[in-house]
């Protein structure tokens, strides 16, 4: 039995198709790059932009002439796009040839899911409003020597543009010893890179272990083994002054940080319900930069939000002047449903987020042409 997976979107959703992956292998199916060949297609899913969205549906429709072909092959779409209860409704009834729907928070289910569809022959359509940590689910890991190690699930910042919340649910921090047993566990078996992963690590929190962020850093590193340390989301409201001491001094976190910034202007920072000011996070840079010279910095940039003028655009572009980023992934703002944002006055038009989020990117290349890179 073979089985193929489509995975879009962010890190999270990488290391959530090598879950995927390691749940069908251990019902014994094997990978295959050829889709036509699989028993099984998993599509895992994204949903924090249109684009990502339109670009699944796309690729979906594509598979009815699999499935006339081949009614016994089993379809299956994950992730974001299957936890909003519309667009799951939307997909079970627009694609009659899908043949399981399952959210985000009740992805460790597929297996019971997929065994259910083999018996019983009928669709299915499973996703809850409320997740869960299950721990113990199976991993294909898929990313060289880089293990991916989720340490909390969920958001609760609720920026005003982002449908992470909604489709990921409310923060839960997994166990500081699971965390451990699993890092300990990848370095035995080779990997020299971990990467933390969470929607806001610096929020991460176990309350039995009384222990944050910072000290679940402290405790990996202190494990024996030839590994470097990462970790990725940070948002700029929760970092501490410790996380960063800790960042300069240990020797096994690589010196990077991904620091998603979204504008340069207060004003649309406070529109976007950030939490954090432009000068704020101007603070945060210069004492990055202070202890850690050679940091690697890299944000992510959103260009055209609603009540965007002008010069809240050039406020942006000054402070990547002034940050001078080694990397910057712009985005032109797009509406997603059940947001704050969606509903907002003077949406920007679309000729105009063009022209700002080439602006962006033109901008990052001189700089790195300046850096030499």
């Amino acid at each position: 039995m073979l089985y193929n997976i489509v995975t879009y979107g962010c890190q999270m959703n990488v290391h959530e198709s090598e879950k995927i992956a390691g749940m069908l292998e251990n019902m014994g199916y094997e990978p295959t790059q050829k889709r036509e060949d699989a028993d099984i297609i998993v599509f895992n899913t994204c949903a924090i932009r249109e684009g990502a969205e339109d670009r699944a549906l796309g690729n979906i429709g594509a598979l009815k002439k699999m499935k006339k072909a081949n009614p016994n092959k089993i379809i299956a779409v994950a992730g974001c796009m299957s936890q909003q209860k519309n667009v799951a409704e939307y997909l079970f009834k627009t694609f009659p040839f899908i043949d399981i729907i399952v959210g985000t928070h009740n992805l460790y289910t597929l297996p019971t899911l997929i065994k259910n569809k083999l018996e019983v022959k009928k669709r299915i359509l499973s996703n809850v409003e409320k997740g869960e940590i299950c721990e113990n689910v199976p991993v294909t890991r898929t990313s060289g020597k880089n293990a991916w190690v989720n340490i909390m699930y969920g958001c609760n910042n609720f920026c005003s543009y982002c449908i992470v919340p909604y489709v990921r649910g409310r923060e839960m921090s997994r166990a500081k010893a699971d965390i451990i047993a699993e890092c300990k566990k990848v370095i035995a078996d080779g990997y020299n890179q971990i990467t933390l992963l969470g929607q806001n690590v610096n929020s991460y929190f176990d309350e039995k272990a009384i222990s944050n962020f910072a000290d679940l850093l402290k405790s990996i590193c202190s494990l024996d083994g030839d590994f470097k340390l990462t970790f990725m989301t940070s948002h700029p409201k929760d970092i501490s002054d410790e996380v960063i001491d800790i960042l300069a001094t240990e020797p096994k976190i690589l010196k990077e940080l991904h620091l998603p910034v979204q504008s340069g202007s207060t004003k649309i920072l406070k529109a976007m319900n950030r939490k954090y000011t432009r000068e704020h996070y101007i603070e945060i840079i210069d004492k990055l930069k202070s202890k850690i010279p050679n940091i690697r910095l890299t944000t992510d940039i959103i260009v055209g939000f609603p009540g965007e003028t002008e010069q809240d655009f050039e406020d942006t572009v000054s402070l990547v002047e002034y940050v001078k980023y080694d990397g910057i992934f712009a985005f032109m703002y797009s509406k997603r449903s059940g947001t704050v944002a969606e509903s907002m006055p003077d949406q920007v038009p679309e000729d105009v987020k063009n022209f700002r989020v080439n602006k962006i990117l033109d901008l990052e290349k001189q700089i790195q042409k300046d850096k030499g890179n």
